[in-house]
C-alpha cells in the first residue's frame, strides 16, 4: 500500500507548458523541505534530469510501453519510497500515446495507473473563453482521468486573465496558477530538445530557480498540496531490483562496471545502475571528456545515450581513453552502447576519431528517427538469448555506414521490419534505448558475462 500524495502535470498538447510547471513546482516543494519524487511520463531522458537537480533525487522514467503497464505502479512506489509528495511530468498531449495502440504509453494512462489527480497546463495566449471548452472536453474525455485544476500559461495580461477565469467559472475546473508570458528564464533547445542539464550546470541552477519562484508567485501551491494529498491509497507492491525474477547467484566477486558520464552520455535510466549492483556488480561512472583510462579493474562498461555529436572532436582528442576502450573490446569483455555509445565505438563520427571497436562511420543527418520499436535479439549476446523480445525506443538525427564483420543486434518487427545494431565477441551496440527493469535478466547476464 502506497499513500504519497501525487500530482500528474499534463497539458493539451507539447509546447503548453509542462516542464515549467513540473520542475519548478518540484523545486519549490524541495527548497520547503519537503522530500519530493521527480518522475518523467514516457521515454525521455532530458526532463528527467532537470527533475533530479530540482529535488536532489533521480529523476526516474515511467513507460508503459517499455516498461508495460504491469510496472507503473511498482517503479513509482520504488522512486516515492519515504517521500512526502511525488510530482509526475506528463508527455505530449494528455491522450497521446504510442501510436495506433490507443492510450498505451500515454499521460492519461499512468495517471490512471497511478490514481492521480492531473493538473492541466493550458497555454493561453492565443485564446479567451474558448479555454473552457478546451478543459470541458479533456475533462470529460475520459471519466477516469480526474482533472482536478488547470494552470494558465503564457497570459498577458490582468484583462488576459480576467476573461480566462470568467470563462472558467463555467467550467467547474478550478484555476490553480496563471503563469505570465517570461521568455527570459526559457530553457534553450536544440536538435533533440532541451539542452541537458550535466552540459549547463550552473546556468540550469539558476533556471531552476527561477521556474520555481514562478510557480510560488503565480500559483496556489498550498491548493495544489491539497489535490495531491487527495489521492487515494495505490494498492501495488515495491520493485526492487534485489527482488527481480531468477535473481544473480551469488558470488564473492563484484566485477567493476564502468558507466560513461559526463556531459557527452546524460541518457541513462536509475534502474539500470541498481540492477547492476543487484545483480553483483560494482558501479564506477566515468566521463570520457575527461577520463583518459578506465576505471581500475574494469571488467565491463556500459555506454549509455546522449550528444557525442556535439562533443565529436573532444571525444576524438582522448586518443588513451579511446584506445583503452578498444583494447577493452578486443579482450572480449562485456560492452554494453545504446546509441551515443554506438557511435562512440565507430570508427569515426562526422570526421572525427572514435574508438574504432565497430567497422562503421557516423554522420549527423537531416532526418529524425524517432519512435517506439518491438524488437527480437536476432542471437545470442552479452544482454540477450537469442529470440528475445523485448521494446525500445529510437531518438537521434545520425546515420550509420557500416562495413562487414558483426551479426546484428535487434531484429526489429514493429512498425517496420528491418535489422539494428551490431554484436561482435563480447560488444552490444545498437541505437535502441531500453529500460532494464523491463527485463531484469539483461543486467543479471552481463554481470555474469563479466565474472566469467
Amino acid at each position: 500500500m502506497v499513500s504519497v500524495p501525487r500530482l500528474v502535470i499534463a497539458a493539451p498538447s507539447s509546447g503548453s507548458g509542462k516542464t515549467t510547471v513540473a520542475t519548478g513546482l518540484m523545486a519549490l516543494l524541495a527548497a520547503r523541505g519537503l522530500a519530493v519524487s521527480p518522475h518523467k511520463v514516457g521515454p525521455d531522458y532530458i526532463d528527467a534530469g532537470y527533475h533530479t537537480l530540482a529535488t536532489g533525487r533521480p529523476g526516474r522514467n515511467l513507460d508503459a510501453y517499455l516498461c508495460g503497464t504491469e510496472l507503473i505502479g511498482p517503479l513509482f512506489a520504488h522512486g516515492a519510497a519515504g517521500c512526502d509528495v511525488a510530482v509526475v511530468e506528463g508527455v505530449m498531449g494528455l491522450y497521446d500515446g504510442a501510436a495506433g495502440q490507443g492510450e498505451l504509453a500515454s499521460t492519461a494512462q499512468v495517471a490512471k495507473l497511478l490514481r492521480a489527480p492531473v493538473v492541466l497546463v493550458v497555454d493561453a495566449s492565443s485564446q479567451s473563453r474558448s479555454v473552457a471548452a478546451l478543459v470541458h472536453g479533456f475533462a470529460s474525455w475520459d471519466p477516469q482521468v480526474r482533472i482536478g485544476g488547470v494552470i494558465l500559461n503564457k497570459v498577458g495580461s490582468d484583462r488576459h486573465e480576467e476573461l480566462l477565469r470568467e470563462a472558467l467559472d463555467e467550467s467547474g475546473v478550478p484555476v490553480l496558477g496563471v503563469l505570465r508570458r517570461a521568455a527570459e528564464i526559457e530553457t534553450p533547445s536544440r536538435h533533440l530538445g532541451l539542452v541537458p542539464v550535466a552540459e549547463r550546470r550552473d546556468d540550469a541552477v539558476s533556471v531552476v530557480r527561477g521556474l520555481a519562484e514562478r510557480v510560488r508567485a503565480g500559483c496556489d501551491v498550498e491548493g495544489l498540496l491539497r489535490l495531491a494529498r487527495s489521492a487515494p491509497p495505490l494498492e501495488v507492491e515495491v520493485w526492487e531490483a534485489l527482488c527481480a525474477p531468477d535473481p544473480a547467484p551469488r558470488t564473492t566477486e563484484r566485477p567493476t562496471v564502468a558507466v560513461a558520464g559526463g556531459a557527452a552520455f546524460t541518457f541513462s535510466y536509475a534502474e539500470h545502475a541498481e540492477l547492476l549492483r543487484a545483480a553483483g556488480a560494482d558501479v564506477v561512472v566515468f566521463d570520457p571528456l575527461r577520463d583518459e583510462r578506465l576505471p581500475a579493474g574494469t571488467r565491463g562498461l556500459v555506454i549509455g545515450g546522449g550528444f557525442p555529436e556535439v562533443y565529436a572532436p573532444e571525444l576524438g582528442a582522448n586518443e588513451p581513453l579511446r584506445k583503452a576502450v578498444a583494447e577493452l573490446a578486443r579482450s572480449g569483455a562485456p560492452v554494453a552502447a545504446e546509441c551515443a555509445g554506438l557511435l562512440y565505438l565507430a570508427r569515426s563520427l562526422d570526421g572525427a576519431p572514435m574508438c574504432g571497436v565497430l567497422d562503421a562511420d557516423a554522420r549527423m543527418s537531416e532526418r529524425l528517427t524517432l519512435g517506439y520499436r518491438e524488437a527480437v535479439a536476432v542471437g545470442d549476446s552479452v544482454l540477450a538469448a537469442a529470440g528475445t523480445r523485448l521494446r525500445g525506443h529510437e531518438f537521434h538525427r545520425t546515420v550509420l555506414e557500416p562495413g562487414a564483420g558483426a551479426a546484428p543486434a535487434w531484429g526489429l518487427v514493429r512498425p517496420a521490419r528491418r535489422v539494428e545494431g551490431f554484436v561482435q565477441r563480447g560488444v552490444h551496440a545498437s541505437y535502441l534505448h531500453t529500460h532494464w527493469a523491463a527485463a531484469p535478466g539483461m543486467a543479471r547476464r552481463f554481470v555474469e558475462r563479466c565474472v566469467a
